[in-house]
């Protein structure tokens, strides 16, 4: 009902690309689809998990993402793991491509989702982390979930 109303619904999210990669920028996009895949998507069957964008000739797709078949679909469903053109405006492209051809960026899809009855993709501009890069960022989430809950144990104890 909510999602109705704000006219915002998310379909599917990577939340593995925030822990293997350092976020830099974000940009959103449309996506070229068929009828099965729009309506798999709406079913929620979509898999992020090992998408990247390339830029090939002037163009920007999402590649290896899994956009499984329809249900009701039939002999003309759809390729679960074939490329999908994202739709952004020349500069945005050649930005996006001046970007990752720099050493170790790369463009990631974070989230899809409905947005006024239309898919959009968030693909997020990243750098790869390495491992003492992740123990860290694991410790200082700890740490943060450890001060909350002192934080909230204290006003308990405060209100009692």
């Amino acid at each position: 009902m909510a999602a109705e109303k704000s006219g915002f619904k998310l379909v599917a999210e990577n939340r593995k690309a925030y822990h293997d990669y350092f976020i830099l920028d974000k940009m959103e996009a449309g996506l070229v689809l068929t009828g099965t895949e729009i309506k798999s998507a709406r079913e929620g069957k979509v898999q992020l998990r090992d998408g990247f964008c390339d830029v090939q000739q002037g163009e920007a797709w999402l590649v290896n993402t899994h956009f499984s078949p329809y249900s009701h679909g039939n002999i003309w469903n759809h390729e679960p793991t074939k490329k999908r053109k994202l739709l952004l405006h020349k500069r945005e492209i050649v930005k996006l491509f001046a970007m990752i051809r720099e050493k170790g960026l790369t463009l990631i899809p974070l989230k899809l989702y409905l947005k006024q009855g239309l898919l959009k993709c968030e693909l997020g501009v990243c750098k790869g982390k390495k491992l003492h890069d992740k123990r860290e960022a694991q410790q200082t989430r700890d740490q943060e979930m450890e001060a909350r809950k002192a934080m909230s144990q204290r006003n308990a104890r405060q209100r009692d």
